[in-house]
C-alpha cells in the first residue's frame, strides 16, 4: 500500500472550540493540537493570501515528526486572474516560503470556482508553469517580484519532486482532453465529493490520490454515515493498492499507467458543524493509522503548550 494520509481542510475554526477543541485551549496552540489528531493537514489560508518564511516554518515547528501538509494554490491565480497572465503570481505563491515546511510539505490543491470553464491551450500553459521537481520550483521562485525576496525564499531541498492536484467545478471539464493534459503533466484530479453540486469524477492521472470530503448530503456542514465511511474507506484502500474502485466515475475509458501503489491524501472540508475532525478520525482508525496519535479528539494527552 502507498502512504495514507487523512485529515481536515484548515484547523481555525470557531465552532470547533470547546468541541474538537478543549475549553480553554489557546488559539495559538491549535494547530499543534489538531496535528496530534490526524496525520495531515491542508493549508487554506495560503489561498486567500501569500504567507511569509517566518510562519511556514513556524507551523513546521508546531507540528510532530512524520506530519505533512497539503498547501492550497492562491485564489489570485485560479478566481481573479483566472490563469490570465500568471507567470509572476505562480513565482511569487512558490518565493512565498513554502519550503520551510521542509520534509512536513506535501501537495499543492489548486481549486477552480464554479464559473471557471475548460480551455485546453490556457490550462496547459498553467500546468507548464508548475514545478514538479524541487530545481525547477527553485528557477520559479527567482522568478518572483522584489517585494517577495525575503530571507529563506529560496530555502528548499536541491531535490525531489513536487506534486500537484486539480479540483474543478465545472461540467466542461468533463471530457478525454483534460485526463490527457493532467497525465501529461502528472497532476492528480482531485475526487471532490461536493453532495452532488458540481462534477463526481475519479480518474487517476497521477502516482497519488487527492481526495477532498465536503460533505455527504450538505455541502461543507453534513457529517459521513458509517456506511459512508466504510465505501471510502474501500475506495482509498483499492487507490492506495495502486488498483481503481470497480464502480468509479470516469471520464475516459483510457486507464491509468499500472502502478502497485499509490499515495492518497484526503481530507475532510465538512466544518460547519463540526464534523471534519471526527471523520478524520474514524477513517484513520479504519487504516490503523489514529494509535500514534498523541491526541484523540476533545481530549489532550501529553502535548506540552
Amino acid at each position: 500500500m502507498g502512504h495514507i494520509r487523512i485529515g481536515i481542510s484548515g484547523w481555525r475554526y470557531v465552532p470547533w472550540r470547546g468541541d474538537f477543541y478543549p475549553e480553554h485551549l489557546a488559539q495559538k496552540n491549535e494547530l499543534k493540537f489538531a496535528s496530534r489528531a490526524v496525520n495531515s493537514i491542508e493549508i487554506n489560508g495560503s489561498f486567500y493570501s501569500l504567507k511569509s518564511p517566518t510562519l511556514y516554518s513556524r507551523w513546521a515547528a508546531d507540528t510532530p515528526d512524520g506530519f505533512v501538509f497539503s498547501i492550497k494554490g492562491p485564489r489570485f491565480i485560479t478566481h481573479v486572474r483566472r490563469l490570465n497572465e500568471v507567470e509572476t503570481p505562480v513565482a511569487n505563491f512558490f518565493a512565498s516560503g513554502i519550503f520551510q515546511l521542509k520534509a512536513k510539505l506535501g501537495p499543492f490543491l489548486w481549486q477552480f470556482p464554479p464559473s471557471f470553464k475548460f480551455d485546453p491551450e490556457k490550462f496547459e500553459h498553467f500546468l507548464s508553469l508548475l514545478p514538479q521537481t524541487m530545481k525547477q520550483a527553485r528557477a520559479c521562485a527567482k522568478q518572483c517580484d522584489e517585494r517577495m525576496k525575503k530571507p529563506g525564499y529560496l530555502d528548499m531541498p536541491t531535490t525531489g519532486r513536487v506534486r500537484h492536484a486539480v479540483e474543478i467545478r465545472h461540467v466542461s471539464f468533463v471530457t478525454d482532453k483534460f485526463v490527457a493534459l493532467l497525465r501529461k503533466y502528472k497532476v492528480a484530479l482531485v475526487v471532490a465529493d461536493t453532495a452532488g453540486k458540481w462534477p463526481y469524477v475519479e480518474d487517476v492521472t497521477s502516482d497519488f490520490i487527492y481526495l477532498r470530503l465536503h460533505g455527504e448530503k450538505a455541502l461543507y456542514e453534513s457529517g459521513y454515515t458509517p456506511a459512508a465511511l466504510k465505501r471510502w474507506g474501500d475506495r482509498i484502500e483499492s487507490w492506495s493498492n495502486g488498483s481503481q474502485p470497480k464502480d468509479a466515475h470516469l471520464i475516459t475509458d483510457k486507464p491509468a499507467p499500472k502502478r502497485k501503489s499509490r499515495d492518497v491524501y484526503c481530507y475532510f472540508d465538512n466544518d460547519i458543524k463540526v464534523r471534519a475532525p471526527y471523520d478524520a478520525r474514524t477513517l484513520l482508525e479504519r487504516f490503523g493509522l489514529a494509535q500514534g496519535l498523541e491526541v484523540a479528539p476533545g481530549v489532550l494527552q501529553g502535548v506540552t503548550f
